[in-house]
């Protein structure tokens, strides 16, 4: 299946209708394990497919594209890679139709850090294919991203830290400001931790993942 691995917990609560998908997309050097606790918490109703990123790092752990670092320790990221991997996300959603029933109308996207910068793009690239976007210590990055302002975007949450050290605050700041300019009103939670999601955005999530399916059923 698009050669992605993956770890999977089917719905809690069980209904006659087709359940929604929340896919979890972890950061850069981590794995399918990292975000799978977050399957407790949310919403008793959901399917949630945790995928491994498809390139393997040393000594352990994947990512979804490779950072890359000059000798004066700067670091820039593979955006070719990149995009590489949202296609591969794309066919690993349409082949997962053959494996699991779900809500096609009902995709929810969660990631963090690498894995939200590939949840923005994912989401705001395909905003008839996504349902929600939560992004966790990321940033939208423009050149994956093909913003599409003239469709409904997906409903939106962001939580950064003010003291993150490996994706600054002002970088997921300004792609709140950006998406403010295009008429897109993500919910955010800030606070002052590092490059985590702290017990403010965590129970911000939740709250916003609850409002989410009450308002969607």
């Amino acid at each position: 299946m698009a050669c992605l691995e993956y770890k999977f917990r089917a719905p809690k609560k069980q209904t006659s209708k087709a359940p929604p998908l929340l896919l979890l997309l972890h950061g850069y050097g981590s794995n399918e394990d990292d975000l799978f606790s977050f399957a407790d918490y949310l919403h008793d109703d959901f399917l949630v497919i945790s995928v491994r990123a498809p390139y393997a790092l040393q000594p352990m752990g994947y990512a979804w594209y490779a950072i890359h670092f000059d000798q004066d320790l700067r670091k820039w990221s593979d955006d070719e890679q990149a995009k590489e991997s949202t296609k591969i996300i794309m066919q690993f959603l349409k082949e997962l139709q053959n494996e699991y029933t779900f809500d096609q109308t009902q995709i929810h996207l969660l990631g963090f850090s690498q894995g939200g910068i590939l949840s923005y793009a994912l989401g705001l690239s395909h905003p008839n294919k996504f349902n929600s976007i939560a992004v966790l210590s990321g940033y939208l990055n423009q050149n994956i991203t093909q913003l599409q302002t003239e469709q409904e975007t997906p409903s939106i949450f962001v939580a950064h830290g003010t003291l993150d050290e490996v994706v600054p605050y002002a970088w997921g700041e300004a792609s709140v400001r950006l998406l403010n300019e295009k008429g897109i009103k993500p919910e955010v939670s800030y606070e002052d931790v590092g490059h985590t999601l702290g017990q403010k955005g965590f129970q911000n999530l939740i709250k916003w993942h609850e409002k989410l399916r009450a308002n969607q059923g």
